[in-house]
C-alpha cells in the first residue's frame, strides 16, 4: 500500500485551473481555485461546481438488501421510495456514530450509501460485517464513481440546460437516472452548502466532459469552480453537522440533537437499538450539552477544540469556527451546557488564546435561504 494520496478523475483539470490542493481524507483535492470568499459567494448568489469524487459510495443489492440496511444502520430504509434519498446514520453497538450518510435507492432491490471520504473503508467494513445471514451483497464503488456538484440558486437553469431530465419533478432528496450533456448520470437533488443544487454520480472517464460542459453552460449565469475550503463555510452557515467535528464516536445521534434520525418503531433489531434507546430517555431527561451556534462580536476566529466560558467556567467546546462570509462576522458551532445553550443567554464567550472573546448563542441555522 503506497500512502500517496488518492486522485480523482479531475486532477489534471484542477491543476490547469491553478487550485490549491490539500490532501483530504488521503484524497488529493482542490481546496481552493481563487478566493474561499469569492467562492462561497458564488454558490450563495449564482452557482459553484464541485468535485465530490473522494465520497464513497457503496451499494447494496439483493432480495434483503433493504432487511440488511435497516439492520446495519439507524434509520428506516424499508420508507424510502424508488428514485429517493434519506439522510441516516450508521453507529456503533454502544450508539456512537461511525458515520452519517446518504442513502439512495436506485432500484427495487438497489441501494447506494454514500459515506464520508474519511469513514468510507470504515463504513463498508461495517456494513459487510453486519450482511452476514442476509441474501445481500454489499460491493465497493468507490471506484466506479466521480462525483460533480452544481449548488447554487442559478444551478437548475443551468443544468436544465443540459439535460432532458425533468428537473422540476425532482425533489429535495431525490435522485434520477439521466444523461447530462450527453453523459449518464445520476441526477441527485442534494448538497450540502444550503443552496438549491445537484449531485451527479458519473463514471470517471466521463467525469471531465461532464465538468467542462458544465462551466460552460454555467459561465454566463456566474458559476465558478470551487473547492473544499467554501464547502465548509456554507455547510457551516447552514448549520450542517461534519463528521469529526460535530459527530463522533464519543457522541450518539441524541447527543448530537439529531435524534430523530433513529426510527425504533422500524422492524426488527438494529445495531445500536439498545444503547440508543437508553440514549433517548438520558436526552429526555437529563439533556446533555446541546449543539448551538455562536455569533462573534469581536474579529477573532474561534476554532475547533477551543473552550466555551461562562463567568470564567469552561461550559463547552467549539466543534467547528471560521470566518463567514454571509454574516461578515466569525461563527461557530459548539456543544455547550444545557443551562447556556438558549439563545441569548448572556455572557458566553470562547477562549482564544488565554482571553475570552464575547459571542452571541444563536439556534442553528445561521443562514436559510429563501424558498
Amino acid at each position: 500500500m503506497s500512502n500517496a494520496p488518492r486522485l480523482t478523475a479531475l486532477d489534471a483539470l484542477h491543476r490547469s485551473l491553478g487550485a490549491t490542493m490539500t490532501d483530504f481524507a488521503g484524497w488529493d483535492m482542490p481546496l481552493r481555485y481563487g478566493s474561499e470568499r469569492d467562492e462561497h459567494n458564488a454558490v450563495r448568489t449564482k452557482a459553484g461546481l464541485f468535485d465530490l469524487s473522494h465520497m464513497g459510495e457503496i451499494t447494496v443489492t439483493g432480495p434483503q438488501a433493504v432487511d440488511l440496511l435497516n439492520y446495519a444502520l439507524v434509520g428506516n430504509i424499508g420508507t424510502v421510495g424508488l428514485g429517493r434519498a434519506r439522510y441516516t446514520m450508521i453507529c456503533r453497538e454502544d450508539g456512537g456514530i461511525l458515520d452519517d450518510l446518504i442513502v439512495y435507492r436506485l432500484g427495487e432491490d438497489e441501494y447506494m450509501v454514500v459515506a464520508n471520504a474519511g469513514n468510507a473503508q470504515i463504513v463498508l467494513d461495517a456494513v459487510t460485517a453486519r450482511a452476514q445471514g442476509f441474501d445481500a451483497t454489499v460491493r465497493d464503488d468507490r471506484d466506479a464513481y466521480a462525483l460533480i456538484a452544481v449548488q447554487g440558486p442559478e444551478s437548475p437553469g443551468i443544468l436544465k440546460s443540459l439535460t432532458d431530465a425533468d428537473l422540476d419533478g425532482l425533489k429535495y432528496y431525490a435522485g434520477l437516472p439521466g444523461t447530462v450533456a450527453g453523459v449518464p448520470a445520476l441526477i441527485a437533488r442534494t448538497g450540502y452548502t444550503g443552496e438549491d443544487g445537484f449531485e451527479l454520480f458519473v463514471e470517471p472517464q466521463h467525469a471531465e466532459k461532464l465538468w467542462q460542459a458544465l462551466t460552460e453552460a454555467g459561465a454566463p449565469a456566474g458559476l465558478i469552480p470551487c473547492g473544499l475550503s467554501c464547502r465548509d463555510t456554507l455547510r457551516l452557515e447552514a448549520g450542517m453537522p461534519l463528521y469529526g467535528h460535530e459527530l463522533t464516536t464519543a457522541l450518539t445521534p441524541f447527543d448530537a440533537g439529531l435524534g430523530r434520525v433513529v426510527k425504533f418503531e422500524k422492524d426488527g433489531d438494529f445495531v445500536g437499538r439498545e444503547a440508543l434507546t437508553a440514549a433517548a430517555e438520558r436526552a429526555e431527561s437529563a439533556p446533555p450539552r446541546k449543539l448551538v451556534g455562536l455569533i462573534a462580536e469581536g474579529r477573532r476566529v474561534p476554532r475547533a477544540g477551543m473552550s466555551v466560558v461562562a463567568d470564567g467556567t469552561v461550559i463547552g467546546e467549539v466543534t467547528s469556527g471560521a470566518p463567514s462570509p454571509t454574516l461578515g462576522k466569525p461563527i461557530a458551532m459548539a456543544y455547550v451546557d444545557a443551562a447556556h445553550a438558549a439563545p441569548g443567554t448572556p455572557g458566553v464567550g470562547v477562549d482564544i488564546r488565554g482571553t475570552h472573546e464575547p459571542y452571541e448563542v444563536v439556534a442553528l441555522p445561521f443562514y436559510k435561504r429563501q424558498k
